[in-house]
């Protein structure tokens, strides 16, 4: 009698602690779901925000060929063929933005298979990484080639305002894309660790 009511009671028990973990296993199902779903969206946002800044740099792009036409040309009297080359290294600079944008632009790109977003995300990472090895000879061409353009119209005189604003103009754009370009590497860093890690999950 009192075995029977024993193995009762260790049935019983069993059966709650079996209960028990298939609670918690639920509950731990549910919270990886949460985890996954929260993270997910954190990286979209990241991509959004990387997406936005691409939009204004491609819109600035655009607007500065018909700055430069007006500031280059008609105040201050710089040649023509300057003005079109600075056009023609902003359209540059603009296609390879757009070229790097369209690689992260879809809008569910973190709603579907992460090993192929983390490719794109890597890939434009990479892509923007390099573009440092043209952006940066090709701003030092232009500018030496702003300053021998003050030196035909001035005739060696670089006392001037124009001249000292543009080299001014020119290291805050310096600082502030260098600056830029490092905060997306980061960000893109960001988005590669989390889907490592969701994906080790």
């Amino acid at each position: 009698m009192n075995n029977e009511f024993e193995n009762n009671m260790n049935e019983t028990q069993f059966e709650d602690m079996r209960q028990q973990l298939n609670t918690l296993k639920k509950k731990l199902g549910e919270q990886e779901i949460v985890n996954d779903h929260l993270m997910r969206r954190s990286m979209r946002n990241q991509v959004n925000k990387i997406n936005h800044r691409y939009n204004i740099i491609m819109a600035l792009c655009v607007l500065m060929i018909p700055y430069g036409y007006w500031c280059f040309v008609v105040l201050c009297h710089l040649s023509l063929a300057f003005w079109i080359g600075t056009s023609i290294f902003m359209l540059v600079c603009g296609a390879a933005t757009f070229y790097t944008s369209r690689k992260i632009s879809d809008p569910g790109l973190m709603s579907h298979n992460l090993i192929e977003a983390r490719r794109k995300v890597a890939s434009a990472k990479k892509f923007e990484a390099n573009w440092l090895m043209f952006g940066i000879p090709a701003v030092i061409l232009w500018f030496c080639w702003f300053v021998y353009e003050i030196y035909q119209i001035q005739g060696g005189d670089y006392n001037n305002g124009f001249f000292w604003g543009g080299c001014i103009g020119g290291i805050i754009g310096a600082i502030c894309g260098i600056k830029m370009h490092f905060k997306t590497q980061r960000e893109y860093q960001d988005i590669i660790d989390q889907i490592e890690d969701l994906t080790k999950e």
